[in-house]
């Protein structure tokens, strides 16, 4: 796994470079702006990008479009975003875009290692990894929506697991459910937010985006 690593804080970039080289990963480059990162992407054609939200000369939003011009660059990029706190309207940005080979997390979550490198290995495995901070804050943007107050109180749990990526088998675990458990909720909520069997698409992926869009026009 190739890795470069975009954040201004020096401190925290090579401390990040660091925990990944001690678990023998490779980080090919670091940045300190958004300049340099893309440099550094056409250089070393990393297998993913970890990337800070704020980050010069602003402060504001130079990550996301850092993230974004990347994607469109390399499409097949994985893309880890790290934030200080919940940015409703970045993530949103940047989820609506496609939620495959992406992550959100809040940089307190680095401190747990051994969920940012799961995070980190699901997002290069082409899945995706969202905080469940990040979903819970969505989740209350979102719960006056029709179809979504459809759903039971378990089945939203359901689907704010599925949002920070994590699979049934997974799923049936943190509820203590059984797997079968799990997949009636999901199919319940697909009939719910009237989500129909198609081949062009993905019912999981649908069902996330679902309120994702609606916070996005609504920040």
């Amino acid at each position: 796994m190739r890795i470069v690593i975009a954040e201004d804080d020096p401190l925290l970039r090579e401390g990040l470079a660091l925990l990944l080289r001690a678990e023998s990963l490779d980080v090919v480059a670091t940045a300190g702006t958004p300049a340099e990162f893309l440099t550094a992407l056409d250089a070393h054609r990393p297998d993913v990008a970890i990337l800070d939200v704020r980050m010069p000369p602003t402060h504001t939003d130079e990550g996301i479009v850092a993230a974004i011009e990347a994607r469109r660059r390399r499409p097949d990029l994985a893309i880890l975003v790290l934030s200080a706190y919940v940015e409703q309207t970045f993530a949103t940005e940047l989820l609506t875009g496609g939620v495959t080979h992406l992550g959100y997390l809040l940089k307190e979550r680095v401190g747990r290692v051994e969920e940012f490198l799961d995070a980190l290995h699901r997002v290069v495995a082409g899945g995706t990894a969202i905080d469940p901070e990040v979903v819970a804050q969505l989740f209350t943007r979102t719960r006056h929506d029709v179809r979504l107050e459809r759903l039971s109180p378990r089945e939203r749990d359901v689907l704010a697991l599925m949002a920070e990526g994590l699979g049934n088998a997974a799923i049936a675990e943190r509820l203590c459910v059984t797997h079968g458990a799990v997949h009636k909720h999901i199919r319940n909520i697909f009939a719910k937010l009237d989500l129909a069997p198609t081949d062009h698409v993905d019912r999981r992926v649908a069902a996330v985006l679902r309120y994702l869009e609606d916070v996005r026009h609504r920040v």
